[in-house]
């Protein structure tokens, strides 16, 4: 059955220009927030739904956003499977796979035959810059892709890792489309306007060998020595970082207020810091945040648990850095001695996304006054101050008051030291960036969009097993959902058979396969995971 999709002017925009462009390569730049995902889905639909042969391949940047993209597919009726691995065949029950960079620079030649012919999105590409390896396996394994969107939320350079299939300019990545964050503001209801409250300090330390220093956030230093009192600031043993927090607390309960599953954001150096700002926020401001960090297997669940709950706080690494959907979240804490500035806009961007119906949804990130942060929010404070002057001149918005911008410094370079102490320095306009008033806030009305564009979506071509399970009932969960509950339900049968029979796993995995039909669980359709679980509870009730 065809459908109707309503997407946002850009997002339509896009969509025309790509399926008008003949070349294979679509690069789109679409600031986080904006709804990159509902566009490249509705790309590879419509692709499907005249080359029904054709398979969809998505490459995310985390495990996390695997299972985030395979559930969005499912709302397109698309059936993506993000648990498939190079050992396994290519599912023929779904349309295609979620996998990772990492796994394609691992293993790209399995990937290079279902991708012949394939519609591949390459999901915020500059990871596959990350080592040269990751991009040359991209490059092997969709060679021969019939079309590549490629999507990022913040334009990148080459740097050293040319990255495959994205044309450069002076190592500049020239993108097809391009919906900036600035432009996203002046269209209202797309972002929310980010506000950067900067905390200078007085950091004291002692250098390699031997020297003490002090310093605050004014002091001009070399890199060296910058980066040595960033991470001074940022010791949990000192002041500086302990005021921060409360500061953001007190602002994430005025937002509750009004926004009472609000959420805050703390981005850590590691994960031992992230324990320790853990600890810090349960005994000065009595709340239990929630950690997800890179080695804790779980982080993935802690993260969409958060998402769901009315916590207050998470606090991260890098596993919330990019993509991972958390529209709630309006407070953030930069806390992480990474001072480049696609990691920085990275970690603004999980605050940007305008979420429900308050008319009124200003985000915050405080900051260490350090000059490059102090750089980078400038800049996208200049955009913020810039659109929401467009509004005013088009009768949109209260007067704006203009910014100072700073030029731009040094990189981060980082070396051994011992933090000392560090004292924060609080120096805020009471009448500033908190004020429910200030005229940079952007007040949009839901009932007044007029951005919302429809286009008819025809239904992606269909695959073995569209008509649910065995029993002829219908799925009410997606396939991706009911597939990962029957394959949890058979390992939990096959560790009740082991402790019932004494026979080892993989004795009981293959007699319960042979019985399916089937070489390996993960090739398994539905109806083959359903009637491997009904084998399991026979020889149960047998035993």
């Amino acid at each position: 059955m065809r459908r109707s999709l309503r997407l946002r002017r850009w997002q339509k925009e896009a969509l025309d220009r790509f399926e008008k462009t003949t070349r294979r390569d679509f690069l789109a730049v679409a600031t986080p927030g904006a709804g990159k995902t509902t566009f490249a889905l509705t790309a590879g639909v419509r692709d499907l739904a005249g080359h029904p042969h054709r398979r969809l391949v998505v490459v995310a940047p985390t495990q996390h956003l695997k299972h985030q993209w395979a559930e969005a597919a499912s709302n397109f009726g698309v059936h993506l499977e993000p648990e498939w691995a190079s050992s396994d065949p290519f599912p023929h029950d779904m349309h295609g796979v979620v996998v990772t960079y990492q796994q394609v620079a691992a293993q790209p030649r399995p990937l290079r035959g279902p991708s012949d012919d394939a519609f591949v999105i390459l999901d915020e590409i500059h990871h596959a810059g990350t080592e040269r390896a990751w991009g040359d396996g991209v490059f092997e394994a969709f060679e021969l892709a019939a079309r590549r969107l490629s999507l990022s939320g913040t334009p990148f350079r080459s740097d050293q890792n040319p990255i495959p299939f994205v044309d450069y300019d002076f190592e500049e990545a020239v993108a097809d489309y391009v919906y900036g964050y600035g432009e996203a503001l002046k269209d209202g209801g797309v972002v929310r306007p980010v506000f950067f409250p900067r905390i200078n300090g007085h950091m004291e330390w002692s250098t390699p060998d031997g020297t003490i220093v002090s310093a605050t956030f004014d002091d001009r230093l070399d890199r060296t020595l910058a980066s040595q009192r960033l991470r001074t600031a940022l010791s949990p043993d000192g002041e500086w970082l302990p005021t921060v927090l409360e500061q953001a607390h007190t602002q994430l309960l005025r937002l509750r207020e009004t926004h009472p599953d609000a959420g805050g954001l703390v981005i850590a150096m590691d994960v031992d810091h992230a324990r320790a700002i853990q600890k810090l926020l349960k005994a000065k401001q009595g709340v239990e945040a929630v950690v997800a960090t890179s080695d804790d297997p779980q982080a993935s669940e802690r993260i969409a648990e958060f998402a769901a709950s009315r916590d207050p706080w998470i606090v991260a690494v890098r596993m919330v850095s990019e993509g991972v959907d958390v529209p709630r979240l309006r407070v953030g804490v930069y806390a992480t001695n990474t001072v480049t500035e696609l990691f920085f806009r990275q970690a603004v961007g999980r605050l940007v996304r305008w979420s429900g119906n308050l008319r009124r949804q200003k985000a915050f990130m405080f900051i260490p006054d350090d000059f490059r942060l102090r750089t980078f929010a400038a800049q996208i404070a200049d955009q913020r101050t810039h659109s929401l002057k467009r509004r005013e001149d088009e009768g949109d918005q209260d007067p704006v008051e203009l910014l100072d911008q700073l030029p731009p410094d040094g990189e981060d370079q980082l070396s051994l030291f011992a933090a000392i102490s560090a004292t924060a320095v609080v120096d805020h306009d009471p009448s500033s960036i908190f004020d429910d008033h200030h005229p940079e806030d952007l007040v949009h009305d839901p009932a007044h969009e007029d951005l919302a564009l429809e286009i008819e979506l025809a239904p992606p071509p269909p695959r073995v097993g569209d008509h649910g399970s065995a029993d002829g009932t219908t799925l009410t969960v997606s396939r991706t959902q009911r597939k990962r509950e029957l394959r949890q339900a058979n390992t939990d049968r096959v560790r009740m058979l082991t402790h019932l029979t004494g026979l080892a796993p993989e004795v009981v995995n293959g007699q319960l396969n042979r019985e399916a039909g089937i070489r390996s669980i993960n090739q398994a359709t539905i109806r083959d995971l359903e009637r491997r679980l009904r084998a399991a509870d026979r020889w149960i009730d047998r035993a």
